[in-house]
């Protein structure tokens, strides 16, 4: 899978791997901009971990790291052809190294030639607007800390294509958020311990209208302090903030019901 046209190392980025990239980074809006410039002197040192079509981008005379648990999902785009999909994803860097694995969706291999019929990304989304994907609407909650000067944040929820995104109005980034663990602050926040409804994160998007917006906000700012998806100063940890619960001890809890 990928676009990966020899297996020597380092080697530069091909012109579109480089085009595909500078799409889903759009210099245009700050976060992106920045995170873009930084790519510009890095070249492919090595194939990712996940194999063909993952590669990682370093200094050139390094090496992959994959010490580290891989980072998340900093840009994500969709190109739709008569070959399939072709996905794009760029991750957060860590230690002077991004992943970026760039796949078709349906085959091993990314045809040289092909019809595209439209494509879309996360990364140029901005509130009040449709979902990049499924043109379908959003729910949108607006965030903001604790004081007044601090940037604003909107957690958008697309309950179609089940997917989950904050903005942030500073740096215009758009932030992915993992369903799963999200989910799981919202149960710890309700006090819901039925497992056929807290171990199902589906029963987010099913269930969607029953949460309130102060209901997400909140399992936001609870997700975000164990995973930063915007800076720390823009949610400062909650007075008397419960325990951080495992999902061994949700399970346990459940036994107890």
């Amino acid at each position: 899978m990928g676009v990966i046209p020899n297996g020597e190392y380092p080697r530069p980025l091909s012109t579109r791997e480089r085009e595909w990239i500078d799409w889903v980074l759009p210099a245009a809006r700050k976060g992106y901009g920045e995170f873009r410039a930084r790519l510009t002197h890095l070249v492919v040192i090595g194939e990712g971990r996940r194999g063909k079509g993952e590669f990682v981008l370093g200094n050139e005379g390094g090496t992959p790291d994959f010490s580290n648990p891989l980072p998340p999902v900093f840009a994500y785009g969709m190109i739709e052809t008569d070959s399939g999909g072709i996905s794009i994803t760029v991750r957060d860097m860590a230690d002077d190294q991004v992943s970026v694995e760039i796949v078709s969706q349906r085959s091993d291999v990314i045809p040289e030639r092909y019809a595209e019929h439209r494509r879309w990304t996360y990364s140029t989304w901005n509130p009040g607007e449709a979902c990049p994907q499924c043109q379908m609407e959003c729910r949108e909650i607006p965030m903001r800390g604790d004081r007044n000067d601090l940037p604003q944040y909107t957690l958008a929820v697309c309950p179609a294509d089940r997917r989950l995104w904050v903005h942030d109005a500073s740096s215009l980034v758009n932030r992915l958020i993992p369903v799963t663990n999200f989910y799981n602050e919202l149960m710890l926040h309700k006090g819901i311990r039925d497992p056929g409804v807290a171990l199902d994160s589906k029963n987010l998007f099913k269930n969607l209208r029953g949460y309130s917006d102060g209901d997400l906000r909140m399992a936001f700012r609870s997700y975000n302090q164990l995973k930063t998806k915007v800076p720390g100063e823009g949610f400062p940890p909650m007075e008397g903030a419960k325990e951080k619960i495992s999902l061994k001890k949700i399970l346990h809890l459940f036994k107890k019901t």
